[in-house]
């Protein structure tokens, strides 16, 4: 086979999407509020056998349709419990597919190398790599819609003849997963492309309309049994996640952002490859626009008429889930990831022309990068050697947190740790080495983009989980398991929709809610903020011991954590 074959990239984009995920996703504890808010959905699936819409955290019902959480529960069958690897995997799996379609997607269309180049810059991207890691919805949501829109797409080249009944499975499965906005994104791109490529308005609505309905059909079912389980509660709170967060008139605060948000974040979100992009352009000649506003809409009008049909088809995939996400109040980065595939397409083009037009832009930015990841290589091998903590005696204003992780850090060398820094230093040498043949081939362009992936398999192997995992509250949670093995462990938490998700993960969905249940004698978890309420409020009717509080602040209620025995007067 040869080396730039379609077989041969395929099989290697595999390799390189499979190692620098999968095999760090269950090495960091959960160390925020979302990650087991998500995995403990599974957890009480797997316990009570309910997978319709299960209770967890004391009574609450998932914000979310339960695909995501079936994928978790479904991986944890096997180990037999829900660990931070089974409840990752999912995520991780999904970008994998992502980028290995995205790359058999253009390569049919357009050439090997841009669709392989395509796929390493989508998965390297900083936030699908971060989705890609975690225990949140958004990394399986975004697999279907572009698997959704792949197909669509597909359909489009035949005619639009008969129905694309993949694309609605997985259209249903993307509504499983987060709502009706995996119906509406991959219809309104297919949608808007269909009329700029002259088809008739009534013949695309009316070929969409039932595409979206038989969409419907899988997720109509588990709405309708999830009603005959949750009532009107659930239905209160489908409506609020749904439109409630699309109008912004949520009952609770639902990261509300100005419309330039997404602007700053796309762009954050595509470190380190956004930075080329800048660095360009002051490379770039640049000349003052002096035609009129009517020359600009015929020669725009003129573009998207003769332009390539894949290149149109993936401009509007980005542009048109842009702008949808930038019409609620509510917006997260997250949210765009359905975008990343798109535009690493158009920035693996980008990326192609400047190495062969604007080389010093590329030498300027691998020197960068080279930078960079020697800092953080000279960092790593002097805190994990313990060269600093002799010095920390003599600061006596370092604080706390600081000098925490920084005795964090110091742990012995082990063989990963090891043969990171070796295969760092090797790629480092080569990104130097074949700046010499910057012209010639693309060798200097993967040697740059190699060194990010050692860079990030660095942070992912040893950095984080070292820093991670003495952040998270999971030694405390383990001590709470010590102290109230079996039974019911009560909370209060004066935040609304607030839980001490990490403790109740670890304790296997053992905590409810105080003020719910008041019962007549048992542990109770609360912050110190939250005991002056709580301990005014029951005085007459409670007493209670303290008998045990965390060392930190914990991830979710940001508070000192401390546990109560109580028992009624």
């Amino acid at each position: 086979m040869k080396l730039d074959s379609k077989a041969t990239l395929g099989i290697l984009l595999l390799i390189i999407s499979i190692s620098t995920l999968i095999p760090f996703i269950g090495l960091t504890d959960f160390h925020t509020k979302g990650e087991p808010r998500e995995a403990i959905v599974a957890v009480s699936m797997l316990n009570s056998g309910n997978w319709i819409l299960p209770e967890n955290n004391g009574g609450d019902m998932a914000y979310k349709p339960p695909m995501f959480h079936w994928s978790i529960a479904v991986t944890s069958l096997l180990p037999g419990k829900v660990t931070e690897f089974t409840s990752r995997f999912p995520s991780a799996l999904s970008a994998v597919i992502i980028a290995l379609f995205t790359f058999l997607f253009y390569a049919k269309r357009s050439n090997n190398n841009l669709a392989f180049l395509t796929s390493l810059l989508f998965l390297s991207a900083f936030e699908v790599h971060r989705a890609a890691m975690a225990s949140r919805v958004d990394m399986v949501l975004t697999l279907f819609i572009v698997l959704a829109l792949f197909q669509l797409y597909q359909w489009a080249e035949k005619g639009i003849k008969g129905i694309p009944i993949i694309a609605t499975l997985f259209m249903g499965a993307a509504t499983l997963t987060k709502g009706p906005v995996g119906i509406i994104l991959p219809c309104a791109v297919i949608g808007v492309f269909l009329l700029l490529r002259r088809e008739k308005f009534w013949k695309v609505f009316y070929k969409l309309l039932i595409t979206a309905l038989i969409s419907c059909i899988l997720p109509a079912i588990w709405y309708y049994l999830a009603y005959r389980q949750g009532g009107n509660e659930f239905i209160n709170l489908v409506m609020e996640e749904n439109f409630g967060r699309f109008l912004g008139k949520m009952s609770y605060e639902s990261h509300e952002q100005p419309i330039y948000y997404y602007l700053y974040t796309t762009a954050a979100g595509f470190i380190p490859w956004s930075i080329l992009v800048l660095f360009s352009l002051f490379t770039l000649k640049y000349s003052r626009p002096n035609s009129s506003i009517k020359y600009w809409w015929n020669k725009l009008k003129e573009k998207i008429e003769t332009t390539d049909s894949v290149k149109l088809f993936t401009f509007l995939a980005f542009a048109v889930i842009f702008i949808f996400y930038c019409i609620p109040k509510s917006k997260r980065s997250v949210y765009l990831l359905p975008i990343y595939p798109f535009l690493a397409y158009f920035l693996a083009e980008y990326m192609l022309y400047l190495l062969k037009n604007h080389q010093k832009t590329w030498r300027v930015f691998g020197i960068f990068l080279s930078i960079l990841s020697g800092i953080v290589l000279i960092a790593f091998i002097i805190l994990r050697s313990g060269w600093l903590l002799p010095q920390l005696a003599t600061f006596d204003n370092l604080p706390q947190d600081i000098s925490y992780y920084i005795t964090a850090f110091h742990s012995p060398w082990n063989f990963i740790s090891i043969g990171c820094v070796v295969v760092l230093i090797i790629v480092l040498y080569q990104v130097y080495k074949n700046k010499r043949e910057l012209s010639l081939n693309n060798r200097y362009l993967y040697s740059v983009v190699a060194l990010f992936f050692w860079l990030q398999i660095l942070l992912d192997a040893t950095i984080l989980p070292t820093v991670l995992n003495a952040k998270s509250m999971r030694p405390f949670a383990e001590k709470v398991e010590e102290l109230i093995p079996e039974g019911k462990i009560y909370s209060y938490v004066s935040t609304p929709m607030l839980r001490f998700f990490i403790i109740n993960f670890y304790n296997q969905n053992r905590v409810f809610e105080f003020e719910k249940e008041q019962p007549q004698k048992g542990f109770l978890l609360v912050g110190e903020k939250d005991y002056a309420h709580i301990s005014g409020k029951y005085a007459d009717k409670y007493q209670f011991t303290d008998v045990m509080k965390s060392d930190r602040k914990g991830n979710d209620v940001k508070d000192i954590i401390h546990v109560y025995r109580f028992e009624k007067k």
